[in-house]
């Protein structure tokens, strides 16, 4: 029996998500990372690894919003460029905005690493 395809992306997300939080879990409880937190690097009070955590959700996130933001807007790109192949400019800054998620979402990420190592 085949999968309809409107099931494969929420059981495709479904899936990175507990793949996340399982290793987040494993980070967090791990000895060798428990012990990297208290050799002393802290912020304002907070363990480094939270930090690093919080850095790599910013980019994970925002790159995972970003593909599903590219893949709705290109899926209607594409439709809209078949009928008139004259919009192509204003599709792609529309795709390009929808880029931008993933931009912003590693720039916080560096904004927070750079904070931790000042």
């Amino acid at each position: 029996m085949r999968t309809p395809l409107g099931m494969v992306a929420p059981t495709l997300l479904a899936s990175t998500l507990l793949l996340a939080l399982a290793a987040t879990a494993l980070l967090l409880w791990a000895p060798s990372a428990r012990a990297a937190g208290e050799a002393g690097a802290t912020l304002h009070g907070i363990d480094a690894s939270w930090v690093f955590i919080g850095a790599a959700l910013a980019t994970g996130m925002s790159s995972l919003g970003a593909g599903l933001a590219v893949a709705k807007v290109g899926t209607a790109a594409v439709g809209a460029l078949a009928e008139k192949p004259e919009l192509f400019g204003r599709l792609l800054i529309f795709i390009g905005l929808a880029e931008g998620i993933a931009i912003y979402g590693l720039i916080v990420s560096i904004l927070m690493l750079n904070r931790l190592g000042g």
